[in-house]
Order: structure tokens, then C-alpha cells, then sequence
């Protein structure tokens, strides 16, 4: 049986629509690039090989994320999921599953929960958070999310590295990888996730 992967992408919200509609008026795209699905995400199949299975669900809306009905999705996919799973959550995905591992039983065993970039709360953060709030303690994800990886570079210039800090205070047993040089981790290559997944599979 292969190893499952599941990643969950990043995005953003908004606490109106009107705001939501501004946003969308006044984003400035300059390039086709923005509209290519590329990076470590799109590849990590590819560097984990044939024994894994990615698996990379579209979440709702995430021009204007709204985590009711990611969680909604995200149920949907989890009773096709194999026994033991991997997740992996980037930016807004991060959060989210912090935040539902926080909230929910899941029903497989997790191997291992990677947050990528994850933002914790909106106190230095330059956008809102909207519902996808974290609760006041992560126990239940620390309990039941398997071996915790928390990834953060210093330069990020869309969650500020002090979130990182608030997750090691709540999450005592996880692993933090620190750098220096990835800002959001839009890049183009994973190594260190690869070889952190491959570890905890074996």
C-alpha cells in the first residue's frame, strides 16, 4: 500500500465581500506566471517516487478562503484516505490544519503533520485570519497529529517569522526548521520536506 501524502494549499480571506471585490480590482498581475500551478507542491510526487501517493485536493475558493467550508471539503476526501496518512499544509493550508486537528478526532492514524510558512495569529500578521482563528490550545493536534515539522524563514515577507515562535510555544514536541532564504517557500524545489517525509515513512 502506498505511503499517502496530502497537501493542502494556501490562500487568503477576507471579513467582507466588498473587500474580497477590491482585492480582486486592484491586484496587479504582470506576468503568466501567476496562472501556472508550479513549484515544490507540483513536483513533490515526483521527489517522494512510485512508493507515495500525493494527493493535492483544490480547496474552495482561495482567492477568499472561508474555513467552514474547507472543512467541509476536507471531510469529504478523509473517509478515501488509507489507514495512515501524511499531511502537509502551507500558509492558510497550514493553519487550517492546525486548526481542525485542534477541533476534530481524525479518524486515521497521522504519521506526520508539516506546516509550511503557517501563520499563527493576525497580530503581525498584514492579513486577516477571519474564522480560520486557532483555538486557544493546539493539545488535541499535538495528541493526534504524529510527528510535527514547523518550517519558517526569517525573510518571509507574508507571515512574519514570530509565528513560528507561537507554534513551538504550543507545540513543545515538534521539529522547527529555521532559514534564512525561502520567504514563502514559493519555490521551485523541497528537499528538506522531501527528505523529512521520507524519514518518518521508513
Amino acid at each position: 500500500m502506498k505511503k499517502q501524502v496530502v497537501v493542502i494549499h494556501g490562500g487568503d480571506t477576507f471579513e467582507t465581500y466588498e473587500k474580497y471585490l477590491d482585492f480582486l480590482c486592484n491586484y496587479e498581475i504582470d506576468s503568466l506566471d501567476y496562472f501556472k500551478h508550479k513549484g515544490w507542491k507540483s513536483i513533490l510526487q515526483e521527489k517522494l517516487g512510485d512508493d507515495f501517493e500525493v494527493i493535492r485536493p483544490q480547496m474552495p475558493n482561495k482567492i477568499n478562503a472561508k474555513y467552514l467550508e474547507w472543512r467541509i471539503w476536507f471531510e469529504k476526501l478523509v473517509p478515501l484516505l488509507n489507514p495512515e496518512v501524511i499531511l502537509v499544509g502551507h500558509s492558510m493550508g497550514g493553519i487550517f490544519l492546525a486548526k481542525y486537528l485542534s477541533e476534530n478526532n481524525f479518524p486515521k492514524k497521522i504519521l506526520g503533520t508539516f506546516l509550511v510558512s503557517a501563520p499563527y495569529d493576525a497580530e503581525t500578521f498584514e492579513y486577516t485570519l477571519v474564522d480560520f482563528v486557532l483555538p486557544a490550545d493546539l493539545k488535541k493536534f499535538e495528541e493526534q497529529g504524529g510527528k510535527i515539522y514547523l518550517y519558517h524563514s526569517t525573510d518571509d515577507d507574508v507571515v512574519p517569522f514570530d509565528n513560528l515562535e507561537k507554534y513551538k510555544k504550543q507545540l513543545p514536541s515538534a521539529t522547527a526548521r529555521v532559514f534564512e532564504d525561502r520567504g514563502h517557500f514559493n519555490q521551485e524545489d523541497f528537499p528538506e520536506l522531501v527528505q523529512d517525509i521520507l524519514n518518518i515513512a521508513n
